[in-house]
């Protein structure tokens, strides 16, 4: 376990930080704090480089939570960073795995930083985000032509139709659950195209199934559903509360004013 000094504030009444630093010893003199580790002396806040004690750099981290209206259902869409720089962001709920945006996603807005949050999915998909919004179901496929692993040709019907739908992009997941239940979601592979030509009969997914634990249904028609790419999608993340973690790892001066976020109520 790692030790950390933790300081108190009187202007707040209370224990505000961590800090990285363990001295052997510590002493405040002539408006300078000092301190002692392994027989040396160190004197704090004398040159530019931040977050290096003793030789050790360790980036920053702060940790609170949005915590507006604690009884309804929540989505927590859009982090906006008041401040001279973009931070690499983690979110959590109460109801689902998280979320993240990190500091390349981040967009400079009239002074501000802002980025959607993405949803820390898991490729396979965990049962925990077999609820989520970014997933959505397509229907039964009538054959799968299986030749070239890396292009499966994954058909549909079209009389009667089964619509593909024009929300699934190329980049998302496509997955295949079997009889009889139909209950538990398989990964399939990737989708690389999207093939709809009714007119001339075509109705089709191309699936990259060679991709880490992809895998080629042993029948020709599975139930099919889909989860949408969570880095290219930004569906936000569902809670009561939006617990969030900002984390810098540059040496240089910071500032960081605040952190808000788009709330929108979610409606079962």
């Amino acid at each position: 376990m790692a030790n950390y000094t933790l300081t108190y504030s009187q202007g707040v009444d209370g224990w505000v930080s961590f800090y990285s630093y363990y001295p052997d010893w510590m002493i405040g003199m002539n408006n300078y704090f000092y301190t002692f580790k392994g027989g040396n002396l160190f004197r704090h806040n004398t040159n530019n480089q931040r977050n290096t004690f003793y030789g050790a750099f360790e980036d920053t981290q702060i940790t609170s939570v949005f915590n507006t209206m604690p009884l309804e259902n929540k989505l927590f869409k859009t982090l906006n960073i008041e401040g001279d720089a973009a931070w690499d962001a983690q979110v959590e709920t109460d109801l689902q795995t998280g979320g993240f945006a990190d500091t390349t996603y981040f967009e400079k807005k009239e002074q501000s930083y802002f980025s959607f949050i993405r949803n820390s999915g898991t490729t396979p998909a965990s049962p925990s985000e077999y609820p989520l919004r970014s997933l959505n179901g397509i229907g039964k496929t009538t054959s799968i032509n299986s030749a070239a692993p890396a292009a499966v040709q994954v058909n549909y019907s079209i009389s009667p139709l089964v619509s593909i739908g024009n929300i699934i992009s190329i980049g998302d997941y496509l997955y295949y659950s079997l009889p009889p239940s139909f209950d538990t979601p398989i990964l399939f592979g990737e989708v690389t195209d999207i093939i709809v030509n009714l007119k001339g009969g075509i109705n089709r997914l191309i699936v990259d199934s060679t991709i880490p634990s992809g895998s080629i249904p042993p029948i020709q028609d599975p139930y099919s559903l889909y989860i949408k790419n969570s880095v290219a999608e930004s569906h936000g993340v569902l809670g009561h509360y939006c617990k969030f973690t900002l984390r810098n790892d540059t040496s240089n001066k910071i500032e960081l004013f605040a952190l808000e976020t788009e709330v929108m109520k979610s409606y079962p």
